[in-house]
């Protein structure tokens, strides 16, 4: 892999690597990213990769190099670079957050909200004091609305020139230390704000590898995605009135009443046509937002911080609201179900990202795609086309190269599907699949990680399982933190944990803990999910099979990466068993098969059974 890299990096041909857990592949990138001769980006999608990187990989590297005679002219530098709301911003700890006038506000929240914000504005004061990162992965434990209070997004920030404490901000330093390093960093967000939507975020690179890189498309995706709800409106107007002349914070005001009730009278989903009255609000909210903007007086060298970030927010408000207002066919809009906490909100997203991609990263730079999932169906021109490249691509030359597993999946692990089950109906779990779950969980005295398609058939799982089976534990997602679940599953083999989507990819367990592996169903997305039934009727009237190009990819996607919870070290054993007998009674089982692992497989319940019982005995 690393020969494959290097070659790409100097010929300039985009790779696609396939690289199962244990083969190293982060220093098989990382060795030939620090022997290039110009500047290399490494873009990850998870934090938990991101810190292996940095921590651990590039400081045992920096460590060998710096022992070899022979290697004393490789430039060893390298920093880590996000967004700039992940870093704490002084000018707000110190002068304030503004209130709903838009003046700032220095006095804290009440209650725990207060404490855990002063305690985030100590160790900032700390970092800032220490020379740290300020970044909030360091961060006290704490939520997404306690670090706001101690943060700023990008259209909040006065800017380095105009900010009292711009000598001392953390996510300037980040930036001044990027520019000084051979090797950055990033994530896969930070890099599609910087490449595909043009907002210099990055300095120039010549060549960038993503790993993880089977998450790209829907973190651009992710990325891509604005949102918009009447409060916001509302408050940006509110902020706006001691800094705005006229009547123009009132006007946006009143299009926040007319987008609210716009809202009611929708029905949450997707549209095909935006509804009348809503494509008047968007117009309203548009227009108030565009004048209201203008209204504000000209910044100076000492601009207002409060009227500075008053004025970020109403220009988000017009960037999204001209944004879904366009009704363009290459976005997608839709109105989210409200919850208690969240009302609802209009959302919109690009209807693929193939096109950016290919026309704004793949023309101007080398590419290295890297996953342990890129093979999908037995090829890589799946994962290749939803990346923007052609399967015979002559314009723009690719390769795609499988290294293999150091594991013998033959030996190590079972593929089981439970052919002689009822399919999978919407009234969530049947009680021949409870039964099934129950004596498969017996089998293997806990030791069960439980992957479902939603929350309530992890929950209905689990209750059965207590019930059936009081000697085993059995925790469920939502009974704590993540951390908290998995930390108490790997402490005690006789513990079963289910849970939803986050399991499925986030959690590694190697040893004895997990020898058995649920999956409730295909996990195909919902009929009713905005973006990718907009997709899959798209590439059906480009002429496409929507179900496979879409549907099919993105179970199978999800069903490699579930399988892969099971094997993660060599000595690993035991049992993927899927519940759902259409992965070997349909036609498109055979795709969904060829991407997983090649496991030996059986539609046996006896001899997984027994597997399983052997299995724990030992």
């Amino acid at each position: 892999m690393a020969e494959a890299v290097a070659t790409a990096m100097e010929s300039g041909q985009h790779l696609l690597v396939q690289a199962g857990t244990g083969t190293g592949k982060s220093l098989a990138y990382l060795v030939p990213s620090l022997l290039h001769q110009d500047r290399v980006v490494v873009a990850t999608a998870t934090l938990a990769l991101q810190h292996q990187l940095v921590e651990r990989d590039l400081p045992r590297l920096v460590e060998a190099l710096a022992a070899d005679p022979a290697a004393g002219a490789v430039d060893t530098s390298y920093a880590v670079l996000k967004g700039r709301s992940n870093y704490a911003c002084l000018h707000r700890i110190r002068e304030g957050v503004p209130d709903d006038q838009g003046t700032l506000e220095v006095e804290l929240p009440t209650g725990s909200l207060g404490k855990k914000v002063l305690e985030l504005r100590d160790w900032a004061e700390e970092q800032a004091e220490q020379g740290g990162s300020g970044e909030r992965d360091n961060a006290p434990r704490h939520t997404d609305r306690e670090w706001r209070q101690v943060s700023v997004n990008h259209r909040e920030c006065l800017g380095a020139a105009k900010c009292p404490f711009g000598q001392e901000c953390f996510a300037e330093r980040a930036k001044e230390k990027a520019h000084r390093s051979h090797l950055i960093v990033t994530n896969h967000s930070l890099l599609a704000i910087d490449a595909i939507e043009g907002v210099p975020m990055i300095p120039d690179y010549d060549v960038v590898v993503i790993d993880e890189a089977h998450e790209l498309t829907a973190r651009v995706t992710q990325a891509a995605t604005d949102e918009l709800w009447a409060a916001e409106v509302e408050r940006a107007a509110r902020r706006s009135q001691r800094h705005v002349e006229g009547d123009q914070a009132d006007d946006l005001a009143d299009a926040a009443d007319a987008l609210r009730e716009a809202i009611n009278e929708a029905r949450p989903g997707r549209f095909d046509t935006i509804p009348q009255d809503l494509g008047d609000a968007l117009l309203l909210v548009r227009d108030a937002a565009r004048a209201c903007v203008s209204a504000y007086p000209k910044t100076t060298e000492d601009a207002d911080a409060a009227m500075q970030q008053a004025k970020g927010a109403v220009q988000e408000v017009f960037a999204t609201a001209e944004r879904m207002a366009a009704d363009l066919d290459s976005d997608v809009l839709w109105l989210s179900e409200g919850t208690e906490r969240m009302p609802p909100r209009l959302c919109v997203a690009p209807l693929q990202v193939w096109g950016p991609m290919r026309d704004k990263l793949l023309t101007d730079k080398t590419v290295v795609f890297t996953s342990a999932t890129l093979k999908l169906g037995g090829d890589f021109r799946t994962v290749a086309t939803s990346l923007g490249l052609k399967p015979e691509d002559e314009e723009m030359p690719w390769l795609g190269l499988d290294v293999g597993s150091p594991f013998d999946y033959g030996r190590q692990g079972i593929l089981y599907v439970a052919r002689h089950l009822p399919p999978p109906g919407r009234d969530g779990l049947g009680p021949a699949v409870l039964d099934e779950i129950v004596e498969l969980v017996d089998a293997s005295e806990g030791r069960t990680l439980g992957l479902f398609s939603s929350r309530r058939a992890a929950e209905a799982a689990a209750e059965t399982v207590r019930e059936r089976l009081p000697h085993l534990t059995t925790l469920a997602q939502g009974d704590a933190q993540l951390p908290e679940l998995a930390a108490q599953f790997v402490s005690d083999p006789h513990t079963c944990l289910f849970g939803t989507l986050s399991l499925w990819q986030g959690l590694d367990v190697p040893g004895d803990t997990c020898q058995l592996v649920l999956i409730d169903r295909i996990p195909f997305p919902r009929p009713d999910d905005p973006l990718l039934s907009a997709r899959q009727q798209a590439a059906d009237r480009a002429g496409g099979n929507g179900f496979m190009q879409v549907a099919a990819t993105h179970a199978a996607l999800l069903l490699a990466q579930g399988a892969g919870r099971l094997i993660r070290t060599g000595t690993d054993r035991g049992v993927v068993a899927v519940l759902d007998p259409r992965l070997a009674t349909a036609r498109y089982g055979g795709f969904l098969k060829a991407s997983l692992p090649p496991m030996w497989t059986t539609t046996d319940p006896a001899v997984v059974r027994q597997a399983l019982t052997r299995l724990a005995a030992t």
